[in-house]
């Protein structure tokens, strides 16, 4: 069954440098629009549920073009709202080799979004209209009246019996000095209210300051992250494990914890085209694969082969369908299409 899913995030201009120029080199920028919610709530658009995001734009000639930007990705924006007068962004430049990409934002903290009063949005009536809501956790890093606006949100939908996802996409240049120290009872408030939670044992090691003797990734995260469903009573967590190799390519491997019990995805190994919306391609698959019922394991592998195609594509939004991802699962690359 298809669900009514709604995102509480940012809308961002997307400026990025041509090819793998860095800014010092380039004199013309590509611009598009994007955001977390944006991404995961365009992605769950195209594989058939009910997207909208929450969500507030300046009501000038920038915000009609974000908005327009919205509408094209097939996401319903009745709960975006105008107001304020500045959209954030983001400079991209792409890495390659040994050099990695490096995003620079510019006026986020006198956005629309993060200037939003207390007052902006109807939190009762947005609950009662949707199955499940999505977080992240670059929003949470905004400032405290966001901070609390997610929270209100979230308890809203849990009182309505809705399902509450959250990302925890802990960024260190947004939370700054002590940053972990800062992040780690918003992130816990969060936790609380979670039904289905991207992370992984960085998360539970350094945000959430938990610890263990293994030294491996797999190991700390076979011991961690039981650790966090159980304390926080999460139903489902899911993330990924990434490596970067020399010759520009990734190898992905995504896991799902669930019932008490971890299942893996193979190790999928690509050539990068666009990197920066990648996660929230995976977790769009999890939050389909859990909303559609599929088992643990045609879950992760459809959301890391969802991971896997949004390398593929320019621009943050991923654009695959539910058909395509089904089929990269089971297939090696081919010829043209025809």
């Amino acid at each position: 069954m298809l669900k009514r899913i709604a995102a509480f995030g940012e809308v961002m201009m997307r400026l990025q440098v041509p090819g793998y120029d860095l800014l010092s080199q380039g004199n013309t920028l590509h611009y598009s629009f994007s955001g977390t919610g944006v991404n995961v709530i365009s992605a769950l658009t195209r594989f058939g549920h009910s997207g909208q995001l929450i969500s507030r734009l300046p009501a000038n000639p920038l915000g009609d073009a974000a908005a327009a930007y919205l509408r094209k990705l097939g996401i319903d924006s009745s709960f975006v709202v105008q107001g304020g007068k500045y959209l954030g962004l983001y400079f991209l430049e792409n890495g390659f080799g040994a050099r990695p990409s490096r995003v620079t934002y510019s006026n986020r903290l006198e956005s629309s979004f993060n200037t939003a009063p207390e007052e902006t949005y109807d939190f009762a009536g947005i609950a009662g209209a949707i199955d499940a809501v999505h977080f992240c956790g670059i929003t949470l890093a905004m400032n405290e009246g966001i901070r609390q606006q997610m929270k209100s949100l979230a308890r809203a939908v849990k009182q309505q019996g809705g399902l509450v996802i959250f990302d925890c996409n802990y960024r260190p240049s947004l939370w700054g000095e002590d940053g972990y120290a800062k992040a780690k009872s918003h992130y816990e408030d969060m936790l609380q209210l979670a039904d289905i939670v991207l992370m992984n044992e960085r998360d539970a090691l350094f945000i959430l300051g938990m610890s263990t003797t293994k030294e491996q990734r797999e190991e700390q995260l076979v011991e961690l992250i039981p650790a966090v469903a159980e304390q926080y009573q999460i139903s489902v967590i899911a993330g990924t494990h990434r490596y970067i190799h020399s010759d520009n390519s990734h190898s992905l491997r995504g896991f799902l914890y669930k019932n008490q019990s971890f299942t893996f995805s193979d190790m999928l190994t690509f050539s990068v085209y666009d990197r920066i919306g990648a996660g929230d391609a995976f977790t769009s698959g999890i939050v389909h694969g859990e909303l559609k019922g599929f088992p643990p394991e045609k879950t992760v592998r459809f959301a890391a082969a969802a991971g896997m195609l949004a390398h593929t594509v320019s621009g943050d939004t991923p654009l695959a369908s539910e058909e395509e991802i089904l089929r990269a699962m089971t297939e090696s690359v081919g010829d043209v299409e025809r």
